[in-house]
């Protein structure tokens, strides 16, 4: 497995895209936008940041986010999103072998983080 080196900058803004596993003819983020948007919304409660922008497409999306000022958790952000999106769908997906044995769901790929300040 790869170790990325990201930046971690107290009050970042940060761009991420997020694509889903399965990419070919795949539309959950945008079949299940409402769910999605809730979660986004409980996570900004917990834990703050803003959404300086945000795309959302079938099957990934791209956005841009600036943390508090004492904050460079993104990190935990995106656990609780992630986890939290895919709990609250049907679990049909299919799944490898290594994440039926970390109890992983088969729905979300992190592809990359750039920071600015």
């Amino acid at each position: 497995m790869t170790n990325y080196r990201r930046a971690t900058i107290k009050g970042g803004t940060y761009f991420f895209t997020v694509n889903c596993l399965e990419r070919h003819e795949n539309y959950l983020l945008t079949e299940n936008i409402d769910i999605l948007r809730q979660v986004f919304r409980k996570i900004k409660m917990e834990h703050p940041f803003k959404i300086e922008a945000i795309v959302i497409l079938p099957e990934h999306l791209h956005t841009i986010w600036t943390l508090p000022p004492d904050d460079e958790d993104y990190k935990t952000r995106w656990t609780l999103i992630k986890a939290g999106f895919s709990r609250l769908l049907p679990s049909n997906e299919r799944k490898s072998v290594s994440r039926i044995k970390r109890g992983e769901r088969g729905i979300w790929q992190l592809l990359g983080t750039c920071n600015s300040e």
